[in-house]
């Protein structure tokens, strides 16, 4: 009584009553919210830097494409390097802040896709790039493309897709000492 009580609220919550009748409804539920949590960690670990958290979301290799923003080409790229880069980009007194919401998820056996709509900042303290902080704010869709294995979901595919950008373009760029 209890597992059909709880498997009807979180139906209810997560995906209507349709969801709650198909002979899978419960694993698709857990699946999809696994989905949310990676993306809702990784976001978590840039912004506070914690960079073994952000490296262990994503498979060794994944397809990056950033080029929205001007970052070149979409390319394969070793998820080491992925979060060098980010560590370099973010380091010092920069901050951030990266927040997703309307996911959709697309489980296709062990592969899965979770779209969402993003909003993320970057601050720069007074005084790097003027006498005032400098602030750059995006908005965009970001794509997570899965794979689950042995160790569960893991991130392959990272693509941000820019649709608005406001601020000081140069702090994105800019890389502080750390």
């Amino acid at each position: 009584m209890r597992r059909t009580l709880l498997v009807a609220a979180a139906a209810l919550i997560f995906g209507g009553p349709a969801v709650a009748l198909q002979p899978d409804g419960l694993a698709r539920l857990l699946d999809e919210s696994a989905l949310r949590h990676i993306a809702d960690r990784l976001d978590h670990a840039v912004d506070t830097k914690d960079w073994a958290l952000a490296r262990a979301q994503f498979a060794d290799r994944l397809r990056l494409d950033m080029s929205s923003l001007g970052a070149g080409p979409a390319a394969e790229v070793a998820a080491n390097d992925l979060i060098a880069g980010w560590r370099r980009a973010f380091q010092g007194a920069k901050t951030s802040l990266h927040l997703r919401t309307n996911h959709l998820a697309r489980i296709d056996g062990d592969t899965a896709v979770l779209t969402s709509h993003g909003y993320a900042w970057n601050r720069l303290p007074a005084g790097m790039l003027g006498a005032e902080p400098a602030l750059w704010e995006v908005w965009g869709t970001y794509e997570h493309r899965f794979t689950r294995g042995t160790a569960g979901w893991q991130i392959v595919g990272f693509t941000f897709t820019a649709t608005h950008e406001r601020g000081d373009r140069r702090v994105p760029a800019t890389v502080l000492p750390e």
